[in-house]
């Protein structure tokens, strides 16, 4: 997965993108284990008021990085996909266009997400008190981060063409074996 469209990638960003995947995971884990602990504490009738605010922080931040992460990766398959049935001059087009389209909603994200973020301080989450701002923040961060790896795939895709053939196997790795045939069976 990690070859897939590399000629549309920077190296200097995979490091950000491992990150931003590590933190992914981490949300991921954390939303699964404050839901769970919600449903126990709950069950034994003592419930834990401030644990519906951590849930939403790592749902809202996992949603909006894995935006991000997914973003990088060209990973929103049905745009992928039509792209990825044409060649050259219409390939072209439709990959430019798609990126505009996205790289729009990534400015979208910015503008309106940078917004709800400064009039959030102007609301409070219960019972910590704490500026839903906090939760709004990750729509901007989001929006950067997408318009970031847009211009990249953008800029690189212009440079080194999009409808370059994949490599057909990831370096080290060992070619399928066929399976021994079975007696009485048609090829």
């Amino acid at each position: 997965m990690l070859q897939r469209q590399r000629h549309l990638k920077w190296r200097c960003f995979d490091v950000l993108v491992t990150s931003l995947m590590v933190l992914c995971g981490i949300c991921l884990l954390g939303f699964s284990t404050t839901v769970t602990l919600d449903i126990v504490t709950r069950t034994i009738g003592a419930p834990w008021l401030w644990l519906q605010e951590v849930t939403s922080t790592f749902f809202i931040y996992g949603i909006f990085v894995g935006t991000a992460v997914a973003t990088r990766r060209n990973d929103h398959l049905y745009l992928t996909a039509i792209s990825e049935a044409l060649q050259g001059t219409p390939r072209l087009v439709i990959e430019i266009a798609i990126r505009l389209v996205v790289l729009g909603v990534a400015a979208s994200l910015v503008c309106f997400g940078y917004l709800n973020f400064l009039r959030g301080f102007s609301s409070f989450r219960m019972p910590s008190l704490t500026p839903i701002a906090s939760l709004y923040a990750a729509i901007p961060l989001a929006g950067l981060l997408i318009a970031l790896f847009t211009i990249e795939q953008l800029v690189n895709g212009l440079r080194n063409g999009f409808d370059r053939p994949e490599p057909s196997e990831e370096p080290g790795s060992v070619e399928p074996i066929d399976p021994l045939p079975i007696p009485g069976a048609q090829p």
